[in-house]
């Protein structure tokens, strides 16, 4: 295949909510360059971008797909990502490694909480943004609207290079801000189209736009803004530095009127990127670490080793591991032995693969700047670094945002915990944002992910991979025991069996510590009621109570024990008789001393459009939790709030009715505290009875 230096190479991720038609404007981008001969649909699953079982399955796009066309002499790197929020996660890899970001937003729908949360990691990564306001075709679309919303989200260097003639149903013409141009598209699809000179009402808008345009890519350089003062307008040549410029600061936000599902007003989108947009040679270096000693360094895209950086990973049932890549500097060829520095191994690089979906082409030589995917990696996984030995660095992970709904899992059938365990670890490789624990304290498995609808995907493929079935049920909340006052017991054991004997009496005091301080074992023996040699033992016996628990079968923590005294035979005390005292002891001087149990508190923060603050609050209410605090962020609400764990199960689930799809949350481990009385008492009376039937 072509060749592509790195200064015509142009990776665009297309991120936005749910429903504002990424994948149907890949698609359309598509069918402009010629890579396919119709549009397909989501509905029938023709489409390129969505190609997994699942994503037929339910018409949602749920991994990035990767695709690409020439446009122009240019290579268009296209980067489909989910807008579902169980998968948005998808958006913030392909964020990582695109150098300009398509804002996908609906125009009948505006700006969502989708569009907020990609449009704050594509600040994050320094990227260009562009806006496309999609379905123009709709009926009832207020186009002013939607820039005026997205505006308030990006600010005011949101300008249309693009507008909308005839809006609504029959939109085929759109305002070529640039070139003062009406473009009229045929609309069977293939995005086909003509451009003449705008002329009467067209032509005055034309220019007024046109010279805001101007205007606004003079303001991001001191030398052009004084240069359109002189001479009220700006030659070509200075235009093209100055939009580089622009775009890379920020001041400049083009937005473009399309509609993906006839694909008009596409082929402009693809003419802008590919002239103005962002090349991989525009942006700086990046920081990475030294290998050999940690050090702070930097990799420059013109330096001549090659680094990759491994942002995605799919399993194929033909092929195995698909591992997608960016490469940061150098040359990438087949036959290259490189090292993983993240993982402290080696890889030899077979063929290397651009994609269109699903479908693969081998490339013999990749330069920097430029996205692929390799197969049968032996070691190497997502947010893994692959380069030369003389490069020697380590680029940083992606940040992947953290799960907020968790399950607990069982197989159905006995005998299928190994390939369960097989395959939770290989869908976690595939996936970071799905995680899975085995929790020895409880005895569950636990699996993590971002909504529900995520961990079902998950659940499908351990099924059609591994051919196993598992159940979900509501994980145990790992609840503390602690106590509220001091406590006191003397415990003996004896035991005399015809053998030899067992005795031991162990004098304990028990009091309470700070939160989070833990158990603390002391001893304050005197005399010679006791030999120090059993101490040890007594210890251990309380170390063993403490994580069995007293009153309910949760980890004791934040006491203090103290063995002060007690008795011992010469012949018959050693050391499992005072294990045994020692755990009698500690269980009737905890029962004295007043025990309660403590729950797990998160912080969580949820992010939701204003009209749905009073439903949310309310709900929150009612899962006792306490507000922290609100903030207004451009027409949603973050609220704060200090939430039980048990109060959060499937509590992404809700919050998505309650807000119609629209709200997101984050949570995280705050501490821990005494539960209300009441509720003490149900887990208490629920531990005791599951004990008995045991």
């Amino acid at each position: 295949m072509k060749e592509y230096p790195s200064a015509d190479i142009r990776n665009l991720a297309l991120v936005g909510h749910a429903g504002a038609g990424k994948t149907m404007l890949a698609e359309a981008i598509l069918a402009a360059g010629g890579v396919i001969n119709r549009l397909g649909s989501i509905e029938n699953g023709s489409t390129v971008s969505d190609f997994q079982a699942a994503e037929h399955e339910r018409q949602v796009s749920i991994g990035a797909s990767l695709m690409h066309t020439d446009w122009t002499g240019k290579k268009l790197n296209i980067i489909d990502t989910p807008g579902y929020l169980d998968f948005l996660a998808e958006a913030k890899a392909a964020l990582r490694v695109a150098d300009c970001a398509a804002l996908v937003i609906n125009v009948a729908e505006g700006v969502e909480v989708g569009t907020t949360q990609v449009a704050e990691w594509a600040d994050q990564n320094g990227l260009a943004n562009f806006v496309v306001l999609n379905g123009v075709d709709k009926e009832h679309v207020d186009f002013d609207s939607a820039v005026a919303g997205a505006r308030e989200l990006l600010g005011t260097g949101v300008t249309p290079l693009t507008v909308p003639v005839n809006a609504g149903p029959g939109f085929n013409q759109v305002l070529d801000v640039l070139t003062k141009e009406v473009v009229t598209y045929e609309t069977d699809g293939m995005g086909k189209c003509t451009a003449a000179a705008a002329d009467g009402d067209l032509s005055d808008q034309a220019e007024e736009l046109h010279a805001a345009l101007i205007e606004a890519v003079a303001s991001a350089d001191d030398a052009l803004m004084e240069k359109f003062f002189e001479e009220g307008t700006l030659s070509e040549e200075d235009l093209k530095a100055g939009l580089e410029a622009a775009l890379l600061s920020g001041e400049l936000i083009p937005a473009f009127a399309t509609s993906a599902t006839t694909n008009v007003g596409v082929s402009r989108l693809m003419d802008f990127t590919a002239k103005y947009g962002i090349a991989p040679t525009a942006r700086g270096p990046v920081p990475a670490i030294n290998d050999k000693d940690d050090s702070e360094t930097e990799v420059a895209i013109d330096g001549p080793e090659p680094v990759l950086l491994i942002f995605k990973t799919i399993s194929d049932r033909h092929v195995g591991n698909l591992s997608f890549f960016k490469i940061y500097s150098g040359t990438m060829a087949a036959g290259n032995d490189l090292k993983n520095t993240t993982q402290k191994s080696s890889e030899r690089i077979g063929q290397i693969f651009v994609l269109n979906g699903k479908e693969s082409e081998s490339a013999e030589k990749l330069h920097a700047g430029d996205l692929g995917a390799l197969v049968k990696l032996k070691q190497t996984h997502t947010c893994d670094t692959l380069c030369s030995a003389k490069a020697g660095v380590v680029l940083p992970p992606i940040d992947f945002p953290k799960p907020n709904i968790h399950e607990a899992l069982t197989s159905k059938a006995k005998g299928d915990e190994d390939k369960i365990a097989q395959g939770l670890s290989a869908l976690h490789e595939e996936d970071p944002t799905f995680v899975y624990r085995v929790d020895g304290e409880l005895h569950q498995t636990v699996i993590s992910g971002m909504g529900e609808l995520h961990l079902r995907v998950v659940c499908g493929k351990l099924k059609e991979r591994y051919n196993v079935e598992v159940e979900l049920y509501e994980p145990k909340v790992p609840y503390r025991e602690t106590i509220k006052g001091r406590g006191e017991a003397k415990y003996r054991h004896k035991k005399q069996s015809g053998g030899a004997g067992q005795f031991a009496e162990v004098w304990m005091r028990v009091e309470p510590k700070e939160r989070d301080s833990g158990l603390e074992f002391t001893d304050s023996l005197v005399g010679m009621n006791v030999d120090r040699v059993f101490v040890p033992s007594v210890e251990k016996g309380v170390k063993a109570v403490s994580t069995e628990g007293v009153v309910a079968g949760y980890r004791v923590v934040d006491l203090k024990v103290d063995f002060y005294d007690g008795k011992m035979h010469p012949v018959d005390s050693k050391d499992v008789a005072f294990q045994i005292a020692g755990r009698g002891a500690f269980r009737e001087a905890v029962q004295g001393a007043k025990p309660c149990l403590l729950e797990p508190i998160y912080n969580v923060e949820v992010k939701i459009p204003d009209d749905f603050t009073g439903a949310v609050t309310g709900d929150l209410n009612s899962r006792r939790g306490r507000m922290q605090g609100m903030d207004a962020a451009g027409g949603f609400q973050v609220v704060k709030a200090h939430i039980p764990q048990k109060e959060l199960y499937r509590y992404s689930t809700t919050l998505r009715s309650l807000t119609e799809g629209r709200g997101i949350h984050t949570e995280e481990f705050s501490h821990y505290e005494e539960m209300p009385g009441d509720l003490q008492k149900k887990v208490i009376d629920a531990a005791q009875k599951e004990k008995e039937e045991e």
